[in-house]
């Protein structure tokens, strides 16, 4: 049976989406079958595995809305592997269109339910804020992913973000874990980087994946080819850090 984990941050700019698409890719490549969902407004990891926004005509919107079934919506990537559940700038109205419906935390949690046969892992990408459609993501998700920033900001947020997944482990989701924290955008020669990882690794010791996401310039290139760094540039740093990222996640899911 597959797991779901939901990649969230309501921050922006830590890297959600960046490591939402390079992980799938290099699961995919380790021979593990890979649903990326996108659910965020933006797209960006629609346009990441190198579909049009443009084309989309069903996606995260009408899975949310139940209007449409998965499988009608899944589309083939050229990523190994990998498939996707598109996103498009309509998926905007989707918090306002569904406030009104009963159990509206259970939306994405109920359309996934027979996905779970088909892959090894579902991956959603969350919307850089904590409304209704991350609720739905974290909600349906087994465990939480978390991008962590090596700059002061990102640890202010982060503690926002475990009270909201407290709170959704309380109402809604008994199980959800959190399947580790991910320090993104690193660089050795800052000393707020390292001040960065040393305190996350102080205060959160095993949660903290054992790889770090340096910086990168080849990873900030590959979405604008509409490519994973693993497909773009499979020599760069940046692949390197996310195979070994997809390793450990392989390896704490015993899969």
């Amino acid at each position: 049976m597959g797991k779901i984990i939901a990649v969230a941050n309501q921050k922006g700019g830590v890297g959600k989406t960046t490591t939402a698409v390079n992980l799938s890719a290099c699961l995919g490549v380790l021979e593990k079958k890979v649903l990326l969902i996108d659910a965020d407004p933006q797209a960006n990891a629609t346009s990441g595995l190198g579909v049009d926004v443009h084309q989309i005509e069903k996606g995260t919107y009408q899975l949310l809305e139940h209007t449409v079934q998965l499988n009608d919506m899944i589309l083939d990537t050229e990523t190994t592997n990998v498939d996707l559940v598109p996103a498009h700038i309509d998926l905007v109205a989707i918090e306002i269109e569904l406030v009104d419906k009963p159990k509206r935390e259970y939306m994405l949690q109920a359309a996934l339910q027979d996905a779970r046969n088909q892959y090894d892992f579902i991956i959603i990408d969350c919307a850089p804020s904590l409304g209704l459609l991350t609720l739905n993501a974290l909600t349906a998700a087994d465990s939480v992913l978390i991008p962590i920033q090596c700059e002061y900001f990102a640890l202010e947020g982060l503690g926002k973000l475990l009270n909201t997944i407290k709170s959704i482990q309380r109402i809604h989701n008994k199980d959800l874990d959190i399947e580790g924290m991910l320090l993104t955008m690193y660089d050795s020669r800052l000393r707020l980087s390292n001040q960065v990882v040393d305190e996350v690794k102080k205060h959160f010791n095993d949660m903290v994946f054992k790889t770090i996401i340096q910086r990168n310039v080849k990873v900030g290139e590959a979405p604008s080819h509409g490519e994973s760094i693993l497909y773009y540039d499979s020599t760069s740093r940046g692949a390197e850090n996310y195979l070994n990222l997809a390793h450990e996640v392989i390896s704490k899911n015993s899969v």
